[in-house]
């Protein structure tokens, strides 16, 4: 009878104790106990956005999250990704604040990402803008001759092999990848137009590739005030609506054991890993 009374007992006590777990998470979700800011950071090559479009989702969706700080230290990336966090940036701003800190540069891609947000602090030396396209492509065939190794082909069209790294590029080729490089430049100069609300023959003028100085930016536009990532911090808040300081919310980073062990590449990898793509990256 004793077993019998102490087993009920223990029951009761989980199902009590399940249940004040479920109504103190639904009201931690509902009823923020603390206003917050959440820092998301960008650094380093633009190289795949699922993750950073991702946490963004998130913050947004928090009622917590009273705003987010996109803080970018990034020579750019690959186009499509930074099209991606662009795009992610845009619709978060329509709902919540979100101010862009850059760091030492944020350039190209990483200037991208930064043009539909609600505001932009630079630091003064922040090296920033180079708006433009880039594209390389390994030509590896002078090295293939003199070890005696070819390559045969067998191809539906005659462009279908374009940009390999066996062979050097026509001039026919050259155009092609030229008219594509145009179409995206366009694609650039319009997203920084959009985002920036600068009319888009202004952008044009100074999307040859040019980078530019923090203060430089401020200047002519593309960045809005001068600043650390402590004041654009302080500015995410005040421009919440937030009394106080209020608490910084950081997702913890990834591992690339992590990914390695779930079947990805991690960025790590990426990184050093030749290939042909169109970028918004600045090389210096």
């Amino acid at each position: 009878m004793k077993v019998k009374k102490t087993c009920i007992f223990i029951i009761l006590f989980l199902v009590i104790l399940i249940v004040i777990s479920a109504l103190f998470a639904f009201f931690q979700k509902e009823v923020p106990l603390k206003e917050k800011v959440a820092l998301v950071n960008v650094e380093g090559p633009i190289l795949q956005a699922k993750h950073k479009v991702d946490e963004i989702k998130d913050y947004v969706k928090d009622k917590s999250i009273k705003a987010i700080v996109l803080r970018v230290d990034s020579h750019g990336g690959g186009v499509v990704p930074s099209q991606e966090i662009y795009e992610e940036v845009r619709k978060a701003a329509a709902q919540k604040k979100v101010i862009v800190s850059m760091g030492s540069v944020a350039v190209s891609g990483g200037y991208y990402i930064s043009a539909p947000a609600s505001r932009i602090i630079a630091n003064p030396g922040t090296i920033t803008g180079s708006i433009g396209v880039i594209m390389e492509v390994p030509n590896i065939k002078g090295l293939m001759d003199k070890i005696g190794v070819k390559t045969e082909v067998i191809k539906s069209g005659k462009h279908k092999d374009i940009a390999s790294v066996f062979r050097e590029m026509g001039s026919e080729e050259k155009e092609i990848i030229q008219g594509v490089m145009n179409d995206v430049h366009e694609q650039f100069i319009k997203a920084v137009s959009d985002g920036r609300r600068i009319p888009i023959e202004d952008v044009r003028k100074i999307a040859d590739g040019r980078i530019f100085s923090g203060n430089q930016a401020a200047k002519i536009g593309l960045v809005d005030e001068i600043g650390d990532l402590e004041y654009a911090i302080k500015a995410a808040a005040k421009m919440a609506g937030i009394k106080g300081e209020p608490e910084i919310v950081i997702k913890k980073e990834r591992h690339p054991i992590l990914d390695l062990i779930k079947g990805k590449m991690p960025e790590e990898i990426l990184k050093i890993m030749p290939k042909a793509e169109l970028k918004y990256m600045y090389i210096p």
